[in-house]
């Protein structure tokens, strides 16, 4: 297996966005307005890569996995500032086709190597509960609970955080 990990050049980003909203599309909430609107975002991978890294997973010419780090800005504008310890993960996907190879820990490495080069302590990530096999993969790589995040309508995301040591 050869996949290499890098940031994705401006020509990759419609690609990049592609494969994300694809490993996303089967937790979608039947008919959820939120949801489409999320996957329309999650694919404006041109949208946030002046504000954040974009991490790309490439093999043979083809990515097939993308992850959004926040080290300086944040996805949404809107989103409280980063304390300036902290790295965010934000939208990691692995292409479906592209699953149980390794890849999404290959990403996670990578943007914790980011996170300590720009000087963080710590990572933070929010998954949802539908999202098992990812809440597996954090919480073997060292990813503890924190604080969910309940939004009005009820939806939850789940937090994680890691010391960089």
């Amino acid at each position: 297996m050869t996949i290499e990990i890098r940031e994705a050049g401006p020509d990759e980003y419609r690609a990049a966005g592609a494969v994300t909203a694809e490993a996303y599309r089967e937790f979608a909430r039947e008919g959820s307005a939120d949801w489409v609107e999320y996957l329309a975002r999650i694919e404006d991978v041109e949208g946030r890569a002046a504000r954040t890294t974009i991490l790309v997973a490439v093999d043979d010419g083809m990515i097939i996995a993308s992850a959004t780090l926040e080290l300086e800005g944040r996805t949404d504008e809107d989103d409280d500032p980063l304390a300036p310890h902290e790295a965010h993960i934000r939208m990691l996907g692995v292409h479906p086709d592209a699953r149980g190879r390794g890849v999404g820990r290959l990403l996670m490495a990578a943007c914790e190597s980011r996170a300590r080069e720009a000087g963080r302590t710590a990572v933070s990530l929010h998954t949802t509960q539908r999202m098992r096999a990812a809440q597996r993969m954090y919480e073997s790589l060292g990813y503890e609970r924190g604080g969910d995040r309940v939004f009005p309508d009820g939806f939850v995301l789940l937090s994680y955080e890691k010391p960089l040591v």
